[in-house]
């Protein structure tokens, strides 16, 4: 079923200068912008042009113009009868190059990684996890399930934050990653759709390619997520899943509350849908933002499927991460994870139980240690790049920065050239859209962040580098 959005949808998405003339060119540049930002998915129909005239109180002769305008420049695809799709240019239209590739060994500051340093309690949990390992070694060695110990902390860790879990309902896997990737093989197969966010977590994007699924994106708004084009993105596609991320989402920042995720839930309730909730980030609140209970919370029959990460509150290093199912997928997973891996590593696992018993005390370090990156990064970016726009979320690891400029790619290079890794936009999108955005984390020290600002600001000022050595691509690690 093709996906459409309405006249009266695409006029509250529309930002529209007061006054702007003429106006069919100020009414194309700003759809041409929620293309480019993702928040217009590409292949998209958009609305008939007496449906959009009418929605926004102009004549026809004006969208009609406009539209042929979006036409002339690659933007729409029409075809005689049956309406008309958004659509990307050429490349070469944008001005843009080759996406930005760096080798993983060539001491750039790392920009484009969105994950922190060991949290000062993991000494005390590594030392524990020692003490407690020789009593393992009775055993096999390995659980396809997870160490007992660890999935019942992480099960009270949930039934905590308000949904009853028992210990047969998680899955130890190795990392969120790994979760995602095992839920993606399971559920989704080749040509199905999976609906996403644009942005997203761009690893979630791999697994879903992998399997050959065809990804259904939905633009994420400056103001957060409207319901209403989720509900219409699972409708018109049929799609029996989708990948979402509530908590301090990667990489806008975005944090969903209770009546949306009610009406998320609701939503997949009435089109048969399973729900992949990614909660990496969910534990790590800055300010102090009023409590919301996880999606799950709104689930009623086992449609919404929960993944969690010991990486982003502790330490990446540990790759250690849990889906929250039914015990009966959960079960289904682990079989299907014997192909794989059999079981994450014991150690690992004894560290994260050890670190569990002390959850509240990370997230006090953490708020005290992102929230003064959060702010050191902010108040470089206002003085250096005072164009660049963003908002300050209110937890996660980033700040999701519009440029002044569809660059993303381009400025990339300059910084490397300059020292510092970035995360262009187009990484954490669907169709090659996204290039006047940047994902900047604040998950290293305040003066690494300001460093990391000033030659940011050199590469804006002196522009795009073109040419130079080639470099194995990499993917960020985020």
């Amino acid at each position: 079923m093709d996906r459409h959005v309405s006249g009266p949808q695409l006029a509250r998405l529309l930002d529209l200068p007061a006054g702007a003339r003429p106006y069919y060119r100020a009414l194309a540049e700003a759809v041409r912008t929620l293309i480019l930002d993702g928040r217009l998915p590409v292949r998209v129909r958009v609305p008939a042009e007496r449906h959009l005239a009418a929605a926004l109180g102009v004549s026809r002769t004006t969208v009609t113009t406009a539209y042929d305008l979006l036409r002339e420049r690659g933007y729409l695809d029409s075809r005689q009868g049956a309406g008309s799709w958004t659509a990307l240019p050429d490349p070469g239209a944008l001005g843009l190059d080759n996406p930005w590739i760096a080798s993983d060994d060539d001491g750039l500051l790392p920009l484009h990684v969105a994950a922190p340093s060991a949290t000062a309690l993991l000494p005390d949990a590594l030392a524990a996890a020692v003490e407690a390992y020789p009593r393992y070694g009775l055993g096999m060695g390995y659980d396809p399930l997870g160490v007992p110990a660890l999935r019942a902390a992480v099960a009270a860790r949930y039934g905590a934050r308000g949904v009853p879990t028992r210990p047969e309902q998680i899955l130890v896997t190795g990392g969120a990653q790994q979760g995602i990737h095992l839920l993606m093989t399971l559920l989704a197969g080749p040509g199905d759709p999976v609906v996403v966010e644009s942005p997203t977590y761009p690893h979630a994007l791999d697994a879903a390619r992998l399997r050959g699924a065809r990804l259904v994106p939905v633009g994420l708004q400056d103001d957060g997520w409207h319901l209403d084009l989720l509900d219409g993105a699972l409708r018109q596609s049929a799609a029996r899943l989708a990948y979402l991320i509530p908590d301090f989402h990667n990489p806008v920042g975005h944090l969903m509350d209770d009546a949306g995720r009610a009406a998320l839930a609701a939503a997949a309730r009435r089109y048969d849908a399973t729900v992949v909730v990614d909660e990496s980030w969910a534990e790590l609140a800055i300010d102090d933002v009023p409590p919301v209970a996880p999606l799950a919370a709104y689930d009623t029959d086992g449609r919404v499927i929960s993944v969690g990460s010991a990486s982003k509150l502790w330490w990446g290093g540990l790759r250690i991460g849990w889906i929250r199912a039914t015990a009966a997928l959960v079960r289904r997973l682990a079989v299907l994870r014997s192909a794989m891996d059999i079981a994450a590593p014991l150690f690992e696992q004894l560290v994260v139980v050890r670190l569990m018993e002390r959850v509240e005390e990370t997230r006090a370090e953490r708020r005290t240690g992102f929230g003064a990156s959060r702010d050191a990064l902010a108040a470089a970016l206002r003085e250096a790049l005072p164009a660049w726009e963003f908002t300050v979320p209110a937890g996660g690891g980033a700040l999701w920065v519009r440029l002044d400029a569809p660059v993303a790619t381009p400025l990339a290079d300059a910084a490397a050239a300059r020292g510092v890794r970035l995360a262009p936009g187009p990484w954490f999108g669907v169709d090659g859209t996204l290039e006047r955005h940047l994902r900047l984390p604040f998950t290293l020290p305040p003066d690494a962040l300001r460093e990391g600002v000033r030659a940011l600001a050199e590469a804006h000022v002196a522009g795009p580098q073109r040419g130079g050595p080639a470099r194995e691509p990499i993917m960020p690690a985020l």
